[in-house]
């Protein structure tokens, strides 16, 4: 491991160089603060220094503050492990110190990297270096002055705008906006650093202090009108989320009372948001999407990934086209197969259009786009898979279909290829139940749309080797995925975990609950569409389907509704046709259609579950914990039959694969924060009311008795569950 330190070296030229050394990001861990500090307070009291230049080591500044301080907090709840640092080190010592301070940034300035470059009275940056404060997206602010500093360094509606969004910008704008005072080659950085300070410090250039500055930030009622309209927006794009108001609130304060007493009040405010839930749910969600990386006896055993050139997909339709576009967008070859010259037309041209429209949407340059595009080939037969590196079949979910093409791709690839499926729900035994090479057989379960969804289920048998799996965690990667290896039953860990979700919110339409008052309380607990909308768009067919996957595997457990089918006879086909739960028309928002309100009551009367015949009385927290505690339930199934490797793949794989909102840190992490208890009292006392659908889970029974969180490692799975898996 490099040592985590400070050094400082004085020139002969008067100029102290301190250096931040952390690898890889230089992060800004307890002892690095402590550093700056001693170092800082040496070159003070040195006759022989005049300025000081700060740098990072590596061709880096800093990426930030030690995240996993914030975690040690949240474990303990000791907020004084904080380094209280934003007055102490970065107001007194640095920007009121004596000495003028440059900063020599590159690479990464991001966080709290940032704000001790805002501290210094000039920064110099290396070209295409990324600054940025994206505290937010971690449930808290910048701590250490950045609400105050950047705001009077770019004016107030961008500073604002880099804060909400967490998004960094590049020094070339950062020059433009008067964050940066130069931009000089990687080779000049520190010359130039260092020429300036002493230039500063000889009165050739401005001292300047940033929390000082006023000249940027307006009049005091055009800075209230841009912090009311930002107020505005973040009311609707961060809902239950307390750290953006929080932030305004901090900025509103030194524009109000003055700089320094926005540092206050922003180092008060810190504190209160580093031990709130969100901060807990998404400092989770950040290590927990670290952590799928590691699988025992797959990551750790000394194999080595293999290089994927070339890859086949067979099936050009949604998904199919969706993989191909992510693969050749991280330049690996693709041969896309379809049946006939029309399907295969179709197929190219839905790639051509995913990529034109990234190019729309600013999110890819053209030439990019141009290569891409001319490493995708078309083809009808097997004649160009003699040498491909992986095979992904993605046709429709049909098993003699999928288990032919098993068989006729393991007779024309080599030895060493990857047979993957994409199937969302079939156990992959079955698919591979004719295939001689079972250990080469796996799922690469891509979520719709599979060029932007960022999950990849990597779904193992028993027989699949550890190089597989291995490999297609690499590609995974490499397209920019997050991959999760997981264990095969139906529906896998996350449409499996899930299944229970549009059941319930059926099994309350029929027991007389308003099936858009369902989506709007689930839209308002954080997920972008409610169960009702979902089925629109996933369009009926799909949810007939897979429903009938789970009421084979899991007869014990599912709740029959005939609504879909009702719908279907009605000519409804949810988004696919414009008409569901919902009316959708080009360029408007989906409106609810009050036309299919007798549909639903012929389902309750068919369904004949209302106690009484009169529709059951439910609060809004009720209705959430109805649809969402089966959910909590079938994870705790999933975990007990050791379906993933940990429970937090769980978490990452329900925000990422069904946008669980990460503020809540994932199904898993929020169930907890309820508690176990709760939930299983709920749901017994549903399951006495309205059937087995809400039974409590075993692993949920035991858990909730012995008072052990739901996150706590399973024991090892007992062969029966092994078997079902």
């Amino acid at each position: 491991m490099a040592e985590v330190k400070v050094t400082m070296e004085v020139g002969t030229d008067g100029v102290a160089v301190i250096t931040i050394s952390n690898p890889p990001v230089n992060a800004l861990a307890i002892q690095i603060f402590a550093g700056l500090k001693e170092k800082w307070n040496e070159a003070a009291k040195r006759n022989d220094v005049k300025a000081i230049v700060l740098t990072g080591h590596g061709g880096r500044f800093s990426g930030g503050f030690d995240i996993n301080v914030f975690q040690k907090v949240h474990t303990t709840g000791d907020i004084s492990l904080l380094p209280g640092v934003s007055i102490d080190l970065v107001v007194n010592t640095m920007e009121d110190g004596k000495k003028p301070a440059v900063a020599a940034v590159e690479g990464l300035c991001l966080g709290g990297g940032l704000e001790l470059a805002l501290g210094c009275h000039a920064r110099i940056a290396a070209p295409r270096t990324q600054l940025g404060l994206p505290e937010l997206s971690l449930g808290v602010l910048p701590g250490s002055g950045g609400t105050q500093r950047l705001p009077r360094l770019i004016g107030l509606s961008k500073a604002i705008e880099m804060m909400m969004t967490s998004k960094p910008i590049m020094s070339e704008e950062g020059k433009k906006l008067g964050l940066i005072d130069a931009i000089v080659p990687s080779t000049e950085l520190l010359k130039v650093a260092r020429q300036w300070a002493l230039d500063i410090a000889e009165r050739r250039k401005p001292w300047m202090r940033s929390l000082h500055r006023t000249d940027k930030i307006g009049s005091l009622s055009e800075a209230r009108e841009v912090l009311k309209s930002a107020r505005q927006q973040v009311k609707q794009t961060a809902r239950n989320m307390p750290q953006h108001l929080a932030c305004l609130d901090v900025i509103e304060e030194g524009i109000v009372h003055g700089g320094y007493n926005g540092v206050l009040k922003e180092a008060q405010v810190f504190e209160d948001l580093v031990l709130s839930d969100t901060s807990r749910g998404l400092v989770h969600v950040f290590f927990a999407q670290r952590a799928t990386s590691k699988v025992p006896n797959v990551s750790d055993i000394g194999l080595k990934p293999r290089p994927m050139k070339k890859v086949a997909i067979i099936g050009g339709g949604l998904m199919g086209s969706g993989i191909a576009t992510a693969l050749v967008l991280s330049n690996i070859f693709v041969i896309l197969k379809e049946i006939n010259p029309e399907y295969l037309q179709k197929g190219i041209k839905a790639v051509e259009a995913n990529i034109r429209g990234l190019v729309a949407r600013k999110k890819l340059q053209q030439d990019k786009a141009n290569k891409a595009l001319s490493i995708v080939k078309g083809v009808l037969d097997y004649s160009e898979f003699k040498d491909v590196d992986m095979v992904i079949e993605a046709v429709i979910e049909n098993v003699p279909l999928k288990q032919q093409i098993f068989s006729d791709i393991e007779k024309v690839c080599p030895p060493h290829c990857i047979l993957a499926t994409n199937t969302s729900t079939i156990d992959l035994n079955l698919i591979g139940e004719k295939t001689r090479s079972q250990d080469r057989v796996i799922g690469a379960h891509f979520f719709s749309p599979a060029h932007v969804m960022p999950l990849l289920e990597i779904v193992r048998t028993e027989k699949t080797s550890a190089q597989a799996i291995l490999d297609l965690m690499a590609v995974g990667k490499s397209i920019k995925k997050v991959p999760v290896v997981v264990g095969n039953c139906t529906g896998f860990a996350v449409n499996r975990t899930f299944f229970p979700y549009s059941q319930s919110a059926h099994t309350l339409a029929n027991l007389g609950v308003d099936v858009y008052r369902i989506d709007a309380q689930i839209t308002s607990f954080g997920l972008p569409i409610g169960p009702f909308q979902l089925q629109d768009l996933a369009g009926y067919g799909v949810a007939v389907a897979t429903g009938k996957e789970f009421t084979s595997a899991f007869p014990d457990r599912t709740f029959k509704s005939p609504m879909l089918d009702l719908l279907i006879k009605s000519g409804r086909n949810g988004k696919n046709n414009g008409k569901g739960y919902y009316i959708y028309k080009k360029g408007e928002k989906p409106k609810p259609d009050p036309s299919v309100l007798p549909i639903i009551e012929e389902s309750r009367r068919l369904t004949n579950i209302m106690p009484g015949g009169k529709p059951i009385s439910v609060t809004d927290q009720e209705i959430v914990e109805m649809i969402l505690f089966p959910v909590v339930n079938e994870a705790c199934r999933v975990l007990e039959d050791g379906v993933v490797v940990r429970a937090s793949d769980l978490d990452v794989a329900s925000v990422l694969g069904m946008s669980f909102p990460s503020y809540r840190g994932g199904i898993v992490f929020w169930a907890d924060t309820v508690g176990a208890d709760h939930i299983y009292k709920s749901l017994k006392k549903w399951s006495e009311l309205y059937g087995n659908f809400f039974k409590p889970s075993r692993f949920l029974e035991e858990r909730a008795a012995n008072g052990v969180p739901l996150s706590a490692p399973a024991s090892t799975p007992s062969s029966s569950s092994r078997s079902r898996m």
